[in-house]
């Protein structure tokens, strides 16, 4: 466990200490990990479901980038283990019968070459949507149980999921175990599984979302039982030294899915399954902002999910715990590291990729501020993915701490509707008109999210260069 530093008389030496995992015997440089972000620049074909997810050359150039940041840990965006289970179009995909060989091998391949070759490692995040998939993509998803995604922060249109059979379950398995070995020969330092932001581990782990009445639903064990049998084929097929992590949703707790006495068991079965790092984040498609506005006790409310790292981090030895979300300044990711083993940043890593270089350095003590609302989860996805896109393309991500640049920003979003005459309908312009200029912007961010979540028109919606 962390010790009990005062923040105020330290340096941010603190969070340049290294960090071992463990189990697998492998060292982080430091306690700061880029969390996953949604990249959206993998192949896409609507026909051919074998061509898709293969990353691009944008998306090796946004992870060199990175690279170059002295970030702890790198985690990649989601890495699909399905091609017909997917998130988004666009999204990478390690396919259950992918070879160790051609250009999808290749590309990730130099995805992990350029992430650690200044020193960072990098880990790929593999995941199963389960029922959090678009009606478009697969109108017959599957799920811990048979209930559908609700209502939704993008308002998608998502099928009703039936309820994972046992043979459906063995090949999630082999699709994760073989990801996770795919990923090791491409030279990934680990993977992390994605049992967070309501997935599909994330649905067979909340009661809320697994109403099953066989061996993998009723108690938390029961619960895990599918997240047990992936990291059971995993440590069967990779090397001891390969790490392997575990994302989780930590806002179970403040929502009562997971009683204390739960959680508990969950941190000691974690342990007992020899998980390098768990990362505590939050929220789900039916709703992103789940425990960010409610967090009170948290200095300048930063770090959302604080208090329920400590839950467990007092109750783990060997596993470390990472918490993602809400940390811009250096007095508040030192505040946290005292009682968690390392923050995650994302979005201000889309905004300064060598964030982490100039707080190693002392150069910085926040990351650089920006001008549009931070609680605002949609024109802030649509600002991170134009950022990542620039830094893809060897560009100056959009400045959004300019006033020009940020305004720039809005008029693009604005531009780009108006130009999309079969959506820009009469009845869409007079509801335009009768919304302020703040409400105007949040509206088109939002669906604009929606349509970058939907299709792969998100790789020419916008081309703003910074001057």
């Amino acid at each position: 466990m962390p010790s009990s530093t005062d923040p105020e008389s330290i340096s941010p030496d603190l969070l340049g200490r290294r960090l071992l995992f463990s189990f697998s015997g492998k060292w982080a440089r430091n306690r700061l990990l880029k969390s996953s972000t949604a990249e959206y620049m993998a192949s896409f074909s609507a026909s051919d479901s074998g061509s898709r997810g293969i990353p691009s050359a944008e998306l090796v150039n946004l992870y060199r980038r990175w690279g170059e940041g002295d970030i702890g840990v790198i985690i990649t965006g989601n890495i699909m283990i399905d091609p017909q289970h997917l998130v988004s179009a666009g999204d990478p995909i390690i396919p259950i019968d992918a070879p160790f060989e051609g250009l999808r091998f290749e590309r990730f391949s130099k995805i992990a070459l350029e992430a650690k070759r200044h020193g960072s490692l990098i880990i790929a995040q593999l995941c199963h949507p389960g029922r959090q998939t678009p009606v478009y993509l697969q109108p017959f998803p599957i799920g811990a149980s048979d209930i559908r995604v609700s209502g939704g922060s993008f308002g998608a249109d998502f099928g009703k999921p039936r309820e994972a059979k046992r043979e459906d379950i063995s090949y999630i398995v082999e699709g994760f175990a073989h990801a996770a070995v795919y990923a090791e020969r491409a030279g990934f330092d680990g993977i992390q599984l994605q049992a967070a932001h309501g997935h599909l581990l994330s649905q067979f782990l909340s009661p809320r979302t697994n109403k099953r009445q066989d061996n993998y639903g009723g108690s938390i064990k029961n619960r895990m039982k599918l997240i047990s049998e992936i990291r059971k084929a995993i440590s069967e097929r990779v090397a001891e030294t390969f790490i392997v992590g575990i994302k989780i949703n930590a806002v179970e707790f403040q929502e009562s899915a997971f009683n204390l006495e739960e959680t508990v068991q969950l941190c000691i079965e974690l342990e007992k399954m020899r998980f390098d790092f768990v990362e505590l984040s939050g929220g789900t498609y039916e709703d992103w902002t789940i425990g960010r506005k409610q967090v009170t006790s948290i200095p300048q409310h930063e770090g959302f999910f604080l208090e329920y790292g400590r839950i467990y981090s007092e109750r783990m030895e060997r596993t470390k715990v990472y918490v993602t979300g809400g940390y811009r300044s250096v007095k508040g990711m030192i505040r946290a590291v005292q009682e968690v083993d390392g923050i995650g940043l994302a979005r201000p890593l889309c905004q300064e990729p060598h964030l982490c270089s100039h707080i190693m350095s002392g150069s910085v003590e926040t990351a650089p501020p920006i001008k549009i609302d931070t609680e605002n989860f949609h024109l802030t996805s649509v600002a991170a993915l134009m950022q990542m896109q620039h830094l893809g393309k060897g560009l100056q991500p959009v400045d959004l701490g300019s006033e020009r640049d940020t305004n720039r920003l809005y008029k693009a979003i604005l531009d780009h509707e108006r130009t999309r005459s079969e959506l820009f309908t009469e009845q869409r312009a007079a509801l335009l008109e009768g919304l302020d200029a703040e409400q105007n912007i949040t509206k088109l961010a939002r669906d604009l999210a929606l349509r970058v979540l939907l299709s792969t028109e998100h790789k020419n919606a916008f081309e703003i260069r910074a001057a």
